[in-house]
């Protein structure tokens, strides 16, 4: 598994906002997009491309263009609906399917109650979107899922982790093409499962039910 923390002012900024309780839902909506559109170019960075020639103003030249078939984009729900928006704005030709996944309280361990997905995702590049990487349960699941389905390599995108996440999920996908881009690395899990220092729940954030 490839590991990519980033590390930019921009982001360090944008983050600091996005923890303090204070920060309104809207705020908090406008800058998960900008976030993940910075952390989204990194996490292309090995987009498959192919060649196409075009006419510029002066003579004909080779460029790319993202390459067939489409990749594939799955924000998880409810919380990965907020980051989607600013990953399509810079890949807008890809495709969008969902995954619904919960996290039970108790014993923290994910199920999945919805999808939208394509039954065969052979030779396809899948964008995982999850705003916090806690336990590593649901990203998980989420990764094994397109697996199954025949997905060739999983990028997933989270604005934070915890070591504790970072760790399982790099002990589930051990020989499979994984990346994973954060936008910061956390100190640890509370009790209760929750990324410290952390933002709180982002899906209550993201929509104002907190």
């Amino acid at each position: 598994m490839r590991l990519h923390v980033a590390d930019h002012p921009l982001i360090t900024h944008k983050l600091t906002v996005l923890r303090d309780q204070r920060t309104s839902s809207p705020v908090f909506r406008q800058l998960t997009e900008e976030l993940v559109t910075l952390l989204a170019y990194e996490a292309t960075r090995n987009v498959r491309v192919s060649p196409i020639e075009i006419q510029t103003p002066v003579t004909t030249t080779i460029g790319v263009k993202i390459g067939e078939p489409r990749p594939l984009v799955v924000p998880i729900l409810r919380a990965g609906l907020g980051m989607l928006e600013g990953m399509v704005k810079l890949i807008p030709t890809a495709e969008v399917g969902f995954l619904g996944m919960v996290r039970d309280h108790e014993t923290l361990e994910p199920s999945t109650y919805a999808e939208r997905l394509p039954d065969d995702l052979s030779d396809r590049q899948c964008f995982v979107l999850d705003p916090m990487l806690a336990t590593g349960g649901s990203l998980g699941a989420a990764i094994e899922f397109l697996f199954q389905r025949g997905a060739q390599d999983v990028t997933a995108i989270c604005i934070l982790g915890a070591p504790e996440g970072v760790a399982a999920i790099e002990k589930q996908v051990d020989g499979r093409d994984v990346t994973l881009v954060l936008g910061a690395m956390d100190e640890r899990l509370n009790e209760k499962g929750y990324i410290v220092p952390g933002l709180g729940d982002a899906g209550d954030r993201l929509y104002g039910t907190v």
